[in-house]
């Protein structure tokens, strides 16, 4: 394997300095428009790349900055890291992503590993419940995601749950649906206090015993959902049972759990998700979901984490409205046969 190419190499191509070169490849204005022509040039005859960090070391600008997520896994979360990028890359620098799994010390890990690339600034969904372990951090950060209530002085951006849950409620009271079974995320997660308490709040301004509604745990994933729903046929073996799920991959794991159950989608269960992740669009039936901003969730999170940095911080948190994807995994209880679906009849 070939030498890295050095500044030393691209000067001695470009027949200039070595401080000449570097003053033209960061756009120092006391370089003329033809030597900084030619030394970009030798650059990238020579495959010169710049060391970020070294340069971040000399000038306190390291073009880095850093997104940490729970779950890389998660389509959402890669969209949101896709929005984010989006907002870095036009600003020229570049985002380096970590996942934590929702593990308290790997989120620590990845706040000292941003620490020690020195980047200007980082994106982070929190996982821990204390507010000095980012204080500790030292950088300017946006934080991002439901948990990040937990820290009000903080500025953060994320999907507005309570409206969500209700447009899935409203949704599927429409249908019939009045009392919809629940699959919810982990006891653990503010997300799920969250959902439920607009769940608990929705039924009671209906008249409903929030005690009546069916709940299981899951853990936001689709072997989660497989197993919750699968729970939840064995309590309610017969009748229409009617579904709503705390995140989509849970929906996707409920509605292969119903099919190998024998029980049709949406003639006997509906299922309605909740992200709106794109693989929902290719299930069979395709999946009924509330959409979450992702990839405006992760610009909005970058621009607000370059307000930060200029000295412009956003006060307090930023709520991003959610949208109704009608497909056809929900059935409509009052209508006549045939069974009506969303976008489709069936007979």
């Amino acid at each position: 394997m070939g030498k890295r190419p050095t500044i030393i190499d691209v000067a001695r191509l470009a027949g200039v300095s070595k401080s000449t070169a570097a003053r033209a490849l960061t756009d120092s204005s006391d370089v003329n428009e033809a030597t900084r022509d030619k030394v970009r040039e030798a650059a990238r005859q020579a495959g010169y790349e710049r060391n970020h960090l070294a340069v971040g070391m000399r000038s306190g600008r390291s073009g880095l900055f850093g997104l940490v997520i729970p779950d890389i896994t998660n389509p959402f979360w890669a969209e949101v890291a896709r929005g984010a990028q989006d907002i870095v890359g036009e600003n020229g620098a570049s985002l380096l992503v970590f996942s934590s799994d929702w593990d308290h010390d790997r989120e620590a890990s990845h706040l000292r590993a941003l620490r020690q690339a020195r980047v200007e600034g980082a994106i982070v969904n929190p996982v821990s419940d204390n507010v000095d372990d980012f204080g500790r951090f030292g950088l300017p950060f946006v934080l991002i995601g439901s948990s990040a209530e937990r820290f009000p002085d903080t500025p953060s951006i994320g999907s507005d749950i309570a409206q969500a849950v209700r447009l899935g409620l409203d949704h599927l009271n429409s249908l019939g649906h009045g009392a919809p079974a629940l699959i919810l995320g982990p006891r653990s997660r503010l997300a799920r206090a969250r959902f439920l308490r607009t769940v608990h709040e929705h039924c009671l301004e209906r008249d409903v015993d929030p005690a009546v509604l069916l709940t299981e745990d899951s853990d936001y994933t689709f072997e989660g959902g497989h197993a919750a729903m699968q729970r939840l046929m064995a309590r309610r073996p017969v009748g229409h049972l009617a579904v709503f799920c705390a995140n989509d991959l849970i929906a996707l794991g409920a509605l292969l759990a119903a099919r190998e159950a024998g029980r049709e989608c949406p003639r006997d269960v509906s299922i309605l998700g909740f992200d709106g992740v794109p693989a929902g669009a290719f299930s069979w039936p395709a999946l009924t979901t509330i959409e979450k901003p992702a990839r405006e969730l992760g610009r909005r999170a970058a621009l607000a984490l370059f307000d930060e940095i200029a000295g412009r911080p956003q006060a307090g948190r930023t709520y991003l409205p959610c949208r109704l994807i009608e497909r056809g995994s929900l059935a409509d209880l009052g209508a006549q046969t045939p069974l009506r679906v969303a976008g489709a009849v069936r007979s």
